[in-house]
Formats: C-alpha cells, sequence, structure tokens
C-alpha cells in the first residue's frame, strides 16, 4: 500500500518555524496522529516528517529541486508564453542563468532544504531518546536522510548548514561541499548495518534502506571529484582519485555499489520503460528508493511532472487539463537523432477494444470505456507518452462542459491553444525567440517546443494529485553509472555492455511488434552522454551529469556561455542577512 509516509497510517504534520539558524537550538516538531496518542514528539513521527520533506514540493514538483537541476540545461526550460509564465522572470532565469541571491527560486529550494536538514536532526535527537525497539534503524534511517538532504545541498549550493542535534548548545556549522563530501561517504557507508534491507522491519521502496544507501553512496562517490574541484575552468576533473574507503578509486567504489544493486536478485528491468513513471509504478521492478504518493493522505502527490508540460486544451478528461508551461530544448532533441524508435522515446496507447492513439491524425476517435478512478463516470483519455513533438490531436471540450463524442466514443480532433485559439497545437521541436537570449515567446508562438510527457498524468484527484511514485534511485539509472564508471577507468566495452542492457531490454509497444531496442555497436564519450540522457531524462539529474561531462558552461538557446561559478547557486541573500556565518559564494557578491 502506498502511502505519503513511511508507515501505512495517517500522519499529520504541523511544523513549527525552522530554527537552524537562530541562536535558539529548539527544533520542535509538533506531529499530531490519530493512532499514535498522546505522545506527539514519538520517534516515529519525527521519522514520517523527515520523510515528509522529500514530497511536499521538494523532489515532486517542478518548482522545487526539479528547477535547479533540470531548467538549468538543455533537457528542460520554461519561457514566459505571452501572457503565462512571467512570474518575475524566475523561471527565465534559471535557462538564461542570469539568477541572483534575490531570486524566488533558489530561496525556496534552500528554505525546502535546510528544513529538511533540520526536521533529519530532529528525528535524530529524537530516536536518541527514546528506548523503543526500532531505535537503531529509526537512527539509521534518520541520519541517512540528512546525509542526502545535506548532500542535495552541497550539490546546489556549495554551502550547508548544520547543527550537532544532541547539543542544545551547538554551535551553527557550516559545512563545505569540497571538504564534506568525504564525511558524508563514510558516515553512510557506517550506517550500512543497520540499516534494513528492502522489504524487511516493514520497510519498503519509499524508505531509506540498505539498497537506497548503494545508490545514494554511487552517486556521491559518482560526483565526489567535481565537489572537491567545482570550479576547475576545463573541468578536467579527477575521477579516478583514490576512493575515500575501500580501496580503489571513485570509479571502482561507483562499479561496486552498483553492482550490488545489479546483482542482488531485487530488481529487473521494465520491458515497458514507462511503467517506471505510471500511476501503479509501486508494483514495477525498477524502484530501489522513490517517493510514495497516494491520493488519499496529506497532500494526495503531485502531478507536477506530467502537468507541466501539457497544454491548456489537452485534458485527460472533461475535469482535467495541462498548464502549457515547460518544454525541451532543441539541443536536447537533437540527441535523439537516428533514435526515435528507442522505446524510451515515446509510446502510443492501446485500448482495450484494440484501438491505438498514435497522435497523427489516423485516430478518429477511442473508447469511453476508460473511466477515471473515483469519478462520477468521466472517459479517460490517453496521450502518448515519453518525448512528443508536431501537431497534436486529442479530445475537445464542449461549453456543455464534457468531452466532444461520437457514437458513443471520444473524438479525436486537431488541438489549437487555449491562450491563442487560431494558433495550431504544433509541438515544434525549435525554438525561435525574437531576441535568441531571452526565452519569451508572443501569444501566437506559444506552441513551441517539444514535450516531455513521461510521468503519467493521473486524473483522479485533480490537475496538482497523482497516484506516481517518484524515482530517486531507480535500476536504469544504477546501469548508467556503472556504465559511466566503466568508461571513466577506460573499460569500454564493459560501458557498453551496460548501455546495451538498457537498450534492448526495453521494448516497443506492440502497435510495433514490441521491437527491443537497437544495440550499440561502439562507444565514445558523446555517446555515453546522449544514452545516459535517454534513461534519465526529466529525472533531475541532468545538471550533475552535464557538468561532469564538461557541458554545463556551453551557450544553447536562450543561454550564454557561463563562468564555473554557476556550477552552483548562491546563498540566499535572506538567509546571508540574518546569518552571519555564511559567505557568499563566489561570483554572486
Amino acid at each position: 500500500m502506498k502511502t505519503n509516509t513511511f508507515f501505512s497510517i495517517k500522519l499529520i504534520t504541523l511544523f513549527s518555524c525552522i530554527f537552524l539558524f537562530a541562536s535558539c537550538t529548539d527544533l520542535d516538531e509538533v506531529v499530531l496522529d490519530e493512532v499514535l496518542g498522546e505522545n506527539a514528539s514519538n520517534p516515529a513521527g519525527a521519522l514520517a516528517a523527515a520523510y515528509d520533506r522529500l514530497g511536499d514540493g521538494t523532489f515532486v514538483d517542478h518548482g522545487g529541486v526539479f528547477s535547479l537541476q533540470e531548467y538549468t540545461t538543455d533537457e528542460a526550460i520554461l519561457p514566459t508564453r505571452g501572457s503565462d509564465w512571467g512570474d518575475g522572470g524566475k523561471w527565465r532565469d534559471m535557462h538564461e542563468f542570469t539568477w541572483k541571491s534575490d531570486n524566488a527560486i533558489v530561496g525556496d529550494n534552500w528554505n525546502k532544504l535546510t528544513n529538511g536538514i533540520t526536521r533529519s536532526l530532529t528525528a535524530i535527537q529524537s530516536a536518541e531518546e527514546s528506548s523503543i525497539p526500532e531505535k537503531k534503524l529509526f537512527l539509521a534511517e534518520s541520519k541517512a536522510l540528512l546525509a542526502y538532504y545535506l548532500y542535495t545541498t552541497l550539490d546546489l549550493y556549495g554551502q550547508a548548514p548544520y547543527r550537532d542535534p544532541l547539543n542544545p548548545n551547538a554551535p551553527l556549522q557550516i559545512l563545505k561541499a569540497d571538504t564534506q563530501i568525504d564525511k558524508l561517504i563514510t558516515d553512510v557507508e557506517a550506517l550500512l548495518p543497520d540499516l534494513a534491507d528492502v522489504g524487511q522491519q516493514q520497510t519498503h521502496t519509499g524508505r531509506f534502506t540498505k539498497q537506497a544507501a548503494y545508490g545514494f553512496l554511487s552517486t556521491m562517490y559518482l560526483n565526489r571529484a567535481v565537489f572537491k574541484d567545482r570550479f576547475n575552468a576545463t573541468s578536467n576533473f579527477n575521477f579516478n582519485e583514490p576512493a575515500v574507503s575501500g580501496g580503489g578509486t571513485d570509479m571502482d567504489r561507483v562499479i561496486y555499489y552498483t553492482s550490488l544493486l545489479i546483482n542482488s536478485g531485487k530488481y529487473t528491468l521494465e520491458s515497458n520503460y514507462f511503467k517506471n513513471f505510471a500511476r501503479d509504478n509501486n508494483t514495477g521492478t525498477e524502484l530501489i528508493f522513490a517517493i510514495s504518493q497516494k491520493i488519499d493522505y496529506i497532500r494526495n502527490g503531485s502531478n507536477s511532472f506530467a502537468y507541466v508540460c501539457m497544454e491548456r486544451n489537452q485534458r485527460t478528461s472533461a475535469a482535467n487539463r495541462g498548464t502549457n508551461a515547460a518544454c525541451t530544448t532543441p539541443e536536447f532533441y537533437a540527441t535523439w537523432d537516428n533514435n526515435h524508435d528507442d522505446p524510451r522515446f515515446n509510446q502510443a496507447y492501446q485500448y482495450a477494444d484494440g484501438t491505438w492513439f498514435t497522435n497523427d491524425g489516423t485516430t478518429p476517435s477511442v473508447p469511453a470505456t476508460d473511466i477515471v478512478p473515483k469519478s462520477a463516470n468521466l472517459p479517460w483519455f490517453h496521450f502518448t507518452r515519453g518525448i512528443v513533438a508536431g501537431p497534436q490531436y486529442g479530445p475537445i471540450l464542449l461549453a456543455s462542459g464534457s468531452l466532444e463524442m461520437v457514437n458513443g466514443r471520444i473524438k479525436v480532433s486537431p488541438l489549437y491553444m487555449e491562450k491563442s485559439t487560431t494558433t495550431r497545437m504544433d509541438f515544434t521541436p525549435s525554438l525561435t525567440f525574437k531576441n535568441p537570449s531571452q526565452a519569451v515567446f508572443a501569444q501566437n508562438e506559444i506552441n513551441q517546443g517539444a514535450r516531455i510527457f513521461k510521468y503519467e498524468f493521473d486524473p483522479e484527484g485533480g490537475n496538482g494529485n497523482s497516484n506516481v511514485d517518484i524515482p530517486l534511485y531507480r535500476l536504469g539509472g544504477i546501469y548508467t553509472m556503472r556504465a559511466e564508471a566503466y568508461f571513466r577507468k577506460g573499460n569500454t566495452a564493459l560501458a557498453m555492455d551496460d548501455l546495451n542492457k538498457l537498450r534492448t531490454s526495453r521494448k516497443r509497444e506492440s502497435l510495433y511488434a514490441s521491437a527491443p531496442g537497437k544495440a550499440l555497436t561502439s562507444l565514445d564519450v558523446t555517446q555515453l552522454y546522449n544514452d545516459i540522457g535517454f534513461e534519465l531524462y526529466w529525472e533531475l539529474y541532468r545538471r550533475p551529469q552535464m557538468i561532469r561531462f564538461g557541458k554545463f558552461d556551453l551557450p544553447g538557446t536562450a543561454k550564454p556561455a557561463s563562468q564555473p561559478f554557476r556550477r552552483v547557486f548562491p546563498i540566499p541573500q535572506s538567509t546571508i542577512d540574518v546569518t552571519k556565518e555564511f559567505t557568499q559564494n563566489q561570483g554572486y557578491n
């Protein structure tokens, strides 16, 4: 059963102000629970609150960590579209590389992540001071979550705050990425004996298990060289530095931890790639660590990653629509040249009566037999998944408030833009801005940009809600990390084997005879880079990947060539103003 907490009980959390930066160290959390009763500050509630921060916008909303890890890259851009998405320029700042220390996205994400640090410290304190039977496990999970929030903050901002949770008089410490990465690695490695194997001790993919730690350690070792030498002007990072522990090099440790997962027998690659991002992905075979979402509980999950690309006239039901915001860039779309038959590129939908919706104008209608769950019998229309470009087709919403029907079936028609009604909904892979340095469209240009429909749009609870679990680590990504580590060690053959495992394990829909992806016959650094993108697009990994491969500073659509200081974001000015222990990151003074 999926929940928004790590137990199958309803936890409603109300949080006090965050005191991590204040002179006092009172980190009280109030937890109200209908089952736990009078003990409102118990370790289970504190740990649930630390997990809760992952899903409360932080890693599940396009304005959260996604906006820093994806909108700053070639995978995603959120332009101003006529009268929409201006918002003081905060979205354009991300892609135009004009963000400053007062940018709202920079500040909001800093607050979310440091709140996660605070909640994890509270959970550690609560577990340490308890005598519950699960003390050792809860303490290990709390410390693992702390490491995860710290790592993400250090990745994005280069600095992170910390206080000793067991010392009420502890001073505020400012951790730095280059010196803290080794300690984070050794801290998480030390937790391994106390973390549960997934499925043991009531754990599942929504909790920080040994397997989640293996994925996390792989990530930290893969990016350790960047953390240690972030502003290297030539991007010539030393990926084969001796590992902080365990012997060998950083890449040897990546291979070690990814192999533990690949060879564990606990996970298998999905032949249907898009199952990993579907409403029922919690029943899949790839998720290692994910944010569990369920329409029933506190926030009812987030539909943001699906909703943000769909156009306002694209309707999965009469009660749902998209918002016409984000798209991908011509640069990322071009990496797929000669690979549009890859099963990860896109996928048509087949209805129970055999009708295929192929989004090419050849499907006149589809059956109205798919019904939105828990609705008043609203017919459910399924759009093509994956990377979607060109003229769009689908149902039209009538003035009566229902979808247009023909002979009892949902009629499929050419679609037009809601806010530019004579403009055909044609998702052009190209982006033609009047000023090439500014991502601004005129009202009659708001159709532009190939869209990413990777995550299934869940229509059950309105536009904002979703049952789709959000993967943080899954098996496909583990294979890409091992392939990159092999390649950086000079073992191109083993790297290509891992990429081909991903390619050939995925199958196209039966419309194309369930054809597998095509294997590579050679591998160079460009193909490696592209294939990582094929597997992991829209999953919050692109910015670190671009930095590792020396791509982040390069010019692109609506993006100038940038300086290495942009590889981290500024500390929000509001934090600098009240917390004198922080110094602003270089380049932002």
